[in-house]
């Protein structure tokens, strides 16, 4: 990548997925990797240890001392000592660990930290947080956040989806719970009276198709052929299904007549970045004030 095109990058040590799959992350390849690409990350997050907050703190230290200054990380089920040690030495921390949790025990958890975080005379941050993982809506608005990040925009859209914020009084409206719309044309959901936008009311098509539009995109169109499994596809066509187990088998051929958010999975991963762009338009400008309504201690 050339000097004057750097971009702002946020690396995730990818220690969830580490939790997730049994798979462990050697802190010094992790350095190593953020040593040789200092270029294009902007802010990188420490190696954290889900379940350990104190294995989480020792990896803190060690990068610290190979001169990083990673985001360090609070994680749900850690000591609440850690956020206090958090917030006296950093003014910009994660928090994390929350993607296996209840959405009650989040809320519990998340009002107890940001009841501390906002332990000020007119209840503002007094630091920055980043959330990771942070897929609900509810709790997007809940917080006074300075960022997050989510991989909910990518995976809705492999799964045939796209976001649609609410729509009242001629206005879109991205403060409440958005829906999700399955749009792709091999959608399982097809067969399903409401659960596609091809088995919807005309009213709710007419308002999507109306989002889509103007968000400069369409839905599509697209044609099927059954075809050898030797058949060399054409331009605008692609395989529509797997390859049957018999070699005997025609294969199903996706025929693009018009590209839409219906055949195209890049096209609905653009059309959900927007969403989250346009939902970022919407929320208040950092910092803003949280005010909890309950004190929460048994959870610590």
């Amino acid at each position: 990548m050339e000097k004057d095109k750097k971009i702002n990058l946020f690396l995730d040590s990818g220690a969830y997925s580490a939790y997730t799959q049994k798979i462990n992350i050697d802190i010094y390849e992790y350095i190593k990797f953020i040593k040789e690409n200092e270029d294009i990350i902007t802010v990188y997050a420490n190696l954290d240890v889900i379940g350990s907050a104190t294995k989480t703190w020792q990896n803190q230290m060690i990068m610290e001392k190979e001169g990083l200054r990673p985001l360090a990380v609070f994680h749900v089920e850690d000591d609440i000592r850690y956020l206090y040690k958090y917030i006296e030495k950093y003014n910009h921390f994660c928090i994390g660990g929350m993607a296996l949790s209840p959405k009650e025990q989040r809320i519990l958890f998340l009002d107890r930290c940001f009841s501390i975080i906002c332990d000020t005379s007119d209840n503002l941050p007094k630091v920055k947080i980043h959330g990771f993982g942070m897929t609900s809506f509810d709790l997007l608005f809940r917080y006074p956040w300075y960022s997050v990040d989510s991989t909910s925009w990518v995976v809705t859209g492999r799964m045939g989806s796209i976001y649609i914020p609410r729509y009242r009084n001629g206005q879109w409206i991205y403060d409440e719970n958005s829906w999700k719309i399955s749009v792709s044309n091999k959608s399982p959901d097809m067969k399903d009276a409401g659960a596609h936008i091809s088995t919807m009311s005309p009213v709710e098509q007419r308002m999507i198709l109306q989002y889509i539009h103007d968000k400069g995109y369409k839905l599509g169109k697209s044609e099927w052929k059954k075809e050898a499994q030797d058949y060399e596809l054409k331009e605008d066509e692609k395989w529509g299904e797997k390859k049957p187990l018999s070699k005997s088998d025609k294969r199903l051929v996706e025929i693009i007549v018009e590209e839409g958010v219906s055949n195209k999975y890049q096209l609905r991963d653009e059309m959900n970045i927007i969403y989250f762009l346009d939902l970022e338009k919407s929320m208040k400008p950092w910092p803003w004030a949280f005010k909890n309504p309950n004190t929460i201690q048994s959870l610590f």
